[in-house]
């Protein structure tokens, strides 16, 4: 049943795991934060195209700003998770909340400041590749501190709900960011998602690390080093990043410019159908995602072989959906589509992205900080 990589890296015996309701808790404030900074990040996909028509911003300065994101996504994965792995995932968190909530809330001042075009532009994608460095360090702090605070049998069901809350941050942004855009402004959306994403920072300060008992993790651990030369060598751990590239250029790209592509091609579609519908179906896919690889396991299956074949099916869904799409003329027919590839990310989250608990518990951090960096550098291509 083990699919663990031969780094010496048990962690059974060092974990010192929260109680029921500090599971609890983490899970609730962890799902907030990952609601909140998928609803920050799908912020300027959605609003883009209205801040281009009113500062005559061209394709191009458009596409650098989206892009910009991944830029700073792509430089502080790997440091994260390192750094996550050992001192604790909760501080590297915070920090990360803290930054990608303050520059969310302060955009649109950026924007507003400076009558020049080009450094208006200039300053908007430097501004976005500091969020997305910020941005960067959320899941693999996330996922460290989920391999230091739980058990092998409970990490991979935790973190894949986890990242349910990504279509709740998409559906967030496109309906209250859509209401907000509709009756108020812009700069009303980014406010109003940074200073919630604050309040969540405040929380996370003096509320959630308020647990003080089992916070052992917080100390520095002495004499952690990372095999890298070992870990490189191994297929099992470059299967899994190749695979993550593939999944993560079909959603990052699908999250930067659909609703610029629905903008472009059918103008005339309601914007809260076409930033909401598709998002639905990734809930209930990540959950027959979990239910499916608890059959499968207990039918007797290696965890290997489960993962494998979830990854399969979201696969197979997003690849025949691109297909399609390519293909389709009508607006209720994208949506069908796009809907399949987001459902089909839903099985990703049971499948390659659990990997890193599983291939290198006590490196968790740092693997999937690797893995993520590779995932996201066809989105700045």
């Amino acid at each position: 049943m083990q699919l663990q990589i031969s780094l010496d890296i048990s962690t059974d015996d060092r974990i010192d795991s929260w109680s029921r309701r500090e599971r609890q808790k983490w899970f609730l404030s962890l799902l907030s934060g990952t609601c909140l900074i998928y609803a920050t990040r799908t912020s300027v996909p959605l609003l883009i195209p209205v801040i281009s028509e009113e500062k005559n911003w061209s394709k191009f300065d458009s596409g650098i700003i989206l892009s910009s994101f991944f830029w700073g996504y792509t430089l502080t994965q790997v440091a994260s998770g390192y750094i996550s792995d050992r001192i604790g995932g909760q501080k590297v968190l915070w920090i990360s909340a803290l930054g990608w909530s303050a520059t969310t809330f302060f955009l649109p001042e950026i924007i507003e400041f400076f009558s020049d075009d080009g450094t208006t532009v200039f300053l908007v994608a430097a501004v976005r590749m500091i969020n997305g460095a910020f941005q960067g360090m959320h899941f693999p702090s996330t996922i460290s501190l989920i391999s230091q605070r739980l058990h092998e049998a409970e990490r991979a069901s935790f973190f894949s709900l986890l990242t349910s809350g990504s279509a709740l941050g998409t559906l967030l942004t496109a309906s209250l960011g859509s209401y907000l855009l509709d009756n108020y402004n812009w700069a009303t959306v980014f406010r109003v998602l940074g200073s919630m994403s604050l309040a969540w920072t405040l929380f996370l300060s003096y509320h959630t690390l308020s647990f003080k008992g089992k916070m052992t993790s917080t100390k520095m651990i002495t004499g952690y080093t990372l095999p890298w030369s070992k870990l490189l060598s191994k297929p099992p751990f470059w299967s899994c990043v190749i695979g993550h590239a593939c999944q993560n250029n079909c959603f990052f790209v699908l999250l930067s410019w659909m609703s610029t592509y629905f903008h472009d091609t059918f103008p005339e579609a309601k914007g809260w159908i076409v930033n909401m519908v598709p998002w639905l179906s990734m809930l209930p896919c990540t959950f027959l995602g979990k239910a499916l690889s608890e059959k499968i396991i207990k039918a007797g299956y290696s965890v290997t072989v489960t993962r494998k074949i979830i990854q399969t099916i979201c696969f197979v869904v997003e690849i025949g959906s691109l297909l399609f799409l390519t293909k389709v003329e009508s607006f209720q027919s994208a949506i069908f589509c796009l809907a399949l590839i987001i459902g089909g990310s839903g099985f990703h989250n049971n499948a390659i992205a659990v990997n890193p608990s599983d291939l290198a518990p006590k490196h968790s951090g740092s693997v999937f900080g690797l893995m993520n960096t590779v995932g996201a550098i066809p989105d700045f291509l």
